[in-house]
Parts: C-alpha cells; structure tokens; sequence
C-alpha cells in the first residue's frame, strides 16, 4: 500500500562507530539482535507493566508487552508494505529504558531528578541504556545501532525542535522520523489498551458490561460475541470480544495511516520527514474507541485503591533508596561510588533494576 514511504536500509545513516556489514544480516537485522541480547531487553522479563506479579502469574509484564507490541507494529508494516525490520528493532526497544514499578518508578524518578535541575523519561533513559550503559562489545561502548533506530527511540512517542535538548539536536530535531517510527507509539497505545483491560478481567477490576456501556464499538462486538457463542462461557466470550477489539483498532491504523498519507501527496520516506505532521494515525472512528478504553480504564483501573496504594508505596520505597544512595553509595553492589554525577548513578542504578531486584536491595538496605 505505502510502498513509496517504505525506509530502506540502504539510506540508513549508519553507527556512530563504523563496522564492517555482517555476511547475511542487515544493519536492522543487527540490531534487532542486539536489542534481544541486551541485559536490559532481558530485565524487562520482571519489571511491572500495570499490575503487580505478586497478585497473579497470569498478568503482563514489560517484557510480554513489548513483545505485543512487535507483533502489531510488524503486522501494521507488512501490510502497509514498510521497512518490517526497522519496525521490529524499534518495537523492541521502546521500552528498555522503563524502571522498576511502571509508571510509578518513572514518577518517581523523574521527581527526584528535578531536585538537581535534570529530568528522568524513559525515552531518554532507553537511549542511554544502548548507547552507554550497556557493555557487550570490545570494539565500543553501548550496542552501537543504527542512527534510524536511536533515532526512533526518542521520537517515536513525540516531536522535538531544535534547541530543545543538546542531547537530541543530533537526532534531526524538527523533523518527523520514519514511518516505521510512527508506528511504534500506536502499536503501543494498541497494546496496552486491550490488554490492561484483559488482565484487569482477570484481576477482577473490572466487567465486559462496564467497557461496553461506555465504549460503544465494544458493546457491538460484545453483542456480536454473545450472539455469536451462546454456550460459551464468560471468559470465552470475553477473550474473544478482547481479540475483535485488536483487530478493530489494527485496522483502524492502517486505514487511518493510508488515508493520511494519501491526503498528504508523500512520495518518499523523506517526504515522510520533511511533512509538517505524523503521517501514522488512526481512523476517525479508531481514534474515538481508543480514547474512550483510555478514559474506562483510569476510571475503572489506574485509580482504583489497588493500584493507587500500590503506586504510592513504590513512590516511597524508590524516593527512600534514592536518597539513602545518595549518602552511602558504597553500600549497594554495582553502583560505583566515585562516579560523577552522584544523582545520574544513582538513576542510572534504580532504573536498572527489575522489580525483584530492587525488592532485595531494598531490603538488604533496610532490614525489618
């Protein structure tokens, strides 16, 4: 369909450190595998995406998540006709750069780090992950990827102009990534509506009747469904109404992205760049669904007591082990005392960790 727009990896602007081409994998091929050997793609496997593992086996993580992701993002590209491995390396580490607790942790952080005239955003934080932190290879610091897919890692939830940050002035500030960055945050958006709905089910949360009565395209596919399998059980019915629901809002984003791109008049992945807007969109009628499961789940989900006192406790644990590093940076292992500045490593160290993990340092930390 969008064939015209697809990135090919032969316009790729290259590494930052210039390797020799692998025999039989291109450079987005390289960095998807990169990606999946990192520790930090490895450590989302027991960060939290939205509920915690402590109330059921059965819940997503990061990790599950961002593989949910990949698979709706290189669906979307296969049948738009674009670049479908720089699609996959990008879904796939959209999220590297999370910390423990969700949204939560990012909270947290991002409060902490304002006492000392900085911020914390996860997309940053996932550039830093590939770029710096990660030590896999003797030749370079960091994965050394592509400039597409760094590139993609900052913007593909958002544009940013030039001047607006040094770090991201290298990353063509004012104009739009690839599609195949596009994708990425609607992919996501996708996922996590749909699914945080399912485990809420399964949490108890939450009743299909309760998002039919204020989504309206789900009540139809609910209907249709019970119509459809009248002997079926509850969660049977449900699962299925789940799985009409990805489809609708999957096709929702093909339409939406092949008639924008057709109103547009772009003919080229640098047309794609130099457009005054996003090209990846939902329809109309996608767009209102999602933001309708968005406003059911924060009121019948993110603020609920559950998750309300949970967040608040995390909040707390992360602000209390952050400040006591700060004062006794010695004491937790992996965390280099001398390294400058304090607060950076301190981030750095806390936004590592999986759940688990800080769980056992903080209790290393402060013993009951």
């Amino acid at each position: 369909m969008l064939q015209r727009l697809r990135f090919h990896v032969e316009s790729t602007r290259g590494r930052r450190y210039p390797e020799p081409e692998h025999s039989y994998r291109n450079a987005f091929h390289r960095d998807r595998d990169r990606i999946i050997h990192s520790r930090a793609f490895r450590r989302l496997e027991h960060k939290t995406q939205v509920f915690s593992p402590a109330l059921s086996d059965h819940f997503r993580n990061r990790l599950t998540h961002t593989i949910e992701v990949s698979q709706i993002a290189r669906t979307v590209a296969k049948v738009l006709g674009l670049n479908e491995d720089l699609t996959e390396a990008l879904a796939l580490v959209h999220d590297v750069g999370h910390p423990p607790f969700a949204h939560a942790g990012e909270e947290a952080l991002n409060a902490l780090m304002h006492r000392y005239g900085e911020r914390f955003e996860h997309n940053i934080q996932s550039l830093r992950a590939v770029d710096s932190i990660e030590h896999r290879y003797p030749r370079f610091p960091g994965l050394n990827l592509t400039f597409e897919v760094r590139e993609g890692i900052v913007k593909h939830s958002r544009d940013f102009g030039p001047g607006e940050s040094p770090l991201l002035d290298q990353y063509l500030p004012g104009l739009r990534p690839p599609l195949e960055a596009q994708l990425i945050d609607l992919a996501d958006e996708v996922a996590y509506n749909t699914a945080d709905i399912d485990d809420a089910y399964e949490a108890g949360l939450v009743k299909p009747e309760q998002i039919a009565g204020e989504v309206p395209a789900y009540y139809e596919i609910l209907d249709a469904v019970e119509t459809q399998f009248p002997g079926a059980s509850e969660r049977e019915r449900f699962q299925e109404s789940i799985r009409q629901m990805v489809h609708d809002l999957v096709s929702g984003l093909i339409e939406g992205t092949v008639a924008a791109a057709a109103g547009a008049g772009v003919t080229s992945a640098e047309g794609v760049r130099e457009y005054p807007e996003r090209l990846a969109r939902f329809s109309s009628e996608a767009l209102e669904t999602s933001l309708q499961l968005k406003r059911s789940l924060q009121r019948y989900v993110y603020c609920s007591v559950s998750l309300v006192e949970d967040r608040r406790d995390s909040i707390e644990r992360l602000t209390r082990m952050f400040e006591y590093l700060m004062e006794h940076p010695e004491e937790a292992t992996g965390l280099d005392p001398t390294r400058q500045p304090r607060h950076r490593a301190v981030c750095d160290f806390i936004a590592g960790m999986t759940d688990r993990y800080f769980f056992r340092v903080y209790d290393s930390l402060f013993p009951a």
